[in-house]
Formats: C-alpha cells, structure tokens, sequence
C-alpha cells in the first residue's frame, strides 16, 4: 500500500528533520524488530506474530479515525469511552442477532461523532474541550447500560470474530487491513479527503474558497466514532466479555501517539495512513518488549509520554535550526 499522505504543511524544516519526522517511525520499528529477533526467545514464531498484530488491532482502528480528526487540527479525545459504549451495546442486544447489534453499536458511535462534531463546528467549542466531555460522559453511560457488570459473550459468530482465522490469519487482523486500505483510499483518493486536509490546513482560507467545512467536521467526527466503534467490538469480540469498565482504557493516548508518530502533525494539514499503522505496531511492540524483559506497563506509559514530546518537537517548524 503507497504512502497515504497529503501536504500542506510548510517546507521550512531543514531536510534532515523532516526526513526523521517522516520516516523516522519506519526506522525504530525496524530497530526494534531487529532487537527482538536478536535477543526475544521465539519473537520470529508465527504464532507471537499473529499475537502482536491481534493485540494492536483495536488501537490501529481507533487511530485511523484519530488520524482524519487530527488531518482537520483538532483530536478525539473520546474514541475511549466510545469503545467502551460500543462494548456496553453489543450484548443488549444481542439476542435480535449479531448484525442488529453490531448495526446498534455502529449507530452509537455514529451518534457520539455528531455531539462531538457538531460541537466544534457548528457551537465552536475547541476539539479536546468538546470530546472530553465524551470522554467522561460516554464511559459513564456505558456503565450504565452494562449495570457496572462485565458480561460474558456468547454469540458463536462474534466469537469467532474474535478468534477465528482466514488461511492462518486472524479474523480480526484482517477487519483493520481493510479498514486501513478505506480510510487510505478515502483520504488520498476522494474529494472529501482533499477538502479534509485542505480544513485543516487553513480552515479560514477553506471557508473563502466555499467549501463546506461544517459538514466535513461533522462527518470527520462521526467517521472517528464509527472506527472507535468498530474497535469497541473487535476488542470484545477478542476478549469474549463486554467490560466498559476496562475496554478503551487510555485507548485516546495510544491512538494519538501513533498519529503523531506517524507522522501526521498536531496542527493538522497533512494525514499518513501508513505512518499512522507504523506507530500504532511501534507502540505495540514498545509494550510487547517491556513485558518480556519483565518491565512494569507502566514504563511503557513513560515511554508513550516520551516518544509523543520528541514527535511533537520534530513537526515545529525550523526546529533544527533554533528557532522560536
């Protein structure tokens, strides 16, 4: 799959760094994996691999939406919650059958990207002020729906979903790559993806050209709830249990941080897809090493933190040179 990225940012980084902001997530996966084939007993197994690349799904799918709302220079905070209410949905209704249900938890997600979408652009609220709202309501609404109780799922079809396979590879690694090649398409290739990074790169100069930046927040938005939706099922699909209490935990710092690490930059203007999955298995197989070498999770947070500040520093502009 090509690179999926579009450009509108200024050229004024120093070649060099806008080389290492680029490129340089492809570089420490690589490093990594290099490590890990060294020194990780059984890391070049098929089995580890498929558990890698099953572990990181969720977030990979929650990152794709993440990555379009920060294309438009704003961030979705909720994609968390919105997992969570997704999970708390799913075996409500579960007894009409396994598509009304999914159709049901879709429907939620869509409908968290309208609150929020319809917040930044039609009230004006700032983005990470109006998703944080969901990011504490939506959770809270899911633990209402699910009574606070985690329930057991037992739905055949959705379970092998969860662990089921296509010629040796998961079920639900195959969901993401197609999810990946829709939204890469949909932003390299569509009118929509155009308009989309054009809004967030100059959303004044947008407004004067005539575009319909309203209604291309409101739908960024709703896209980002439907994928966090998505990865609400697909994790409970993995888990066998629909807990709200637990899916989606942090689930808004792990996407963000494989947006920005791949390369799409805060102040929006520019989205990659491929930089985007890059992170999110960085991330991953950050996580996976730590817990091998017998490292607390909780490095791995430090480590998140870490990596976010020094991606962030390479977007700004002539920050080899100095300057302010």
């Amino acid at each position: 799959m090509a690179e999926t990225t579009v450009t509108t940012l200024s050229t004024a980084q120093p070649p060099a760094t806008r080389r290492l902001r680029d490129y340089g997530v492809y570089a420490a996966l690589g490093i990594l994996i290099l490590y890990n084939l060294v020194f990780t007993e059984n890391f070049a197994t098929l089995a580890n691999l498929n558990t890698q690349l099953v572990q990181v799904t969720p977030i990979l799918i929650a990152a794709l939406g993440m990555a379009l709302v920060i294309g438009t220079e704003g961030v979705d905070l909720s994609v968390g919650s919105v997992m969570a209410l997704a999970a708390a949905l799913l075996p409500l209704y579960l007894g009409y059958g396994l598509m009304p249900a999914i159709v049901v938890a879709l429907l939620g997600g869509a409908l968290c990207g309208v609150f929020s979408g319809t917040l930044v652009a039609v009230v004006g609220i700032q983005p990470i002020v109006a998703t944080l709202a969901l990011l504490v309501g939506g959770r809270g609404l899911a633990l209402v729906l699910a009574d606070g109780r985690l329930k057991d799922i037992r739905n055949p079809v959705l379970l092998e979903m969860g662990s089921g396979d296509v010629l040796g590879i998961p079920i639900v690694v195959l969901i993401a790559a197609c999810l990946t090649l829709v939204v890469g398409f949909l932003v390299r290739y569509t009118t929509f993806g155009r308009q989309l990074v054009a809004v967030g790169g100059n959303r004044s100069a947008s407004v004067l050209a005539g575009l319909p930046v309203r209604r291309i927040l409101i739908v960024t938005y709703v896209i980002s709830g439907v994928l966090a939706a998505i990865a609400g099922i697909v994790a409970t699909a993995r888990l066998t249990a629909s807990d709200p209490s637990a899916i989606g935990q942090l689930a808004e710092l792990s996407a963000i941080t494989a947006v920005v690490v791949g390369g799409t930059p805060l102040n929006g203007g520019r989205v990659r897809i491929l930089g985007t999955v890059a992170g999110a298995l960085l991330m991953q197989l950050i996580s996976a090493t730590l817990i091998k070498n017998n490292l607390p999770t909780s490095i791995a947070l430090i480590v998140q933190a870490a990596i976010i500040v020094v991606a962030v520093l390479l977007q700004r502009p002539r920050f080899a040179g100095g300057a302010g």
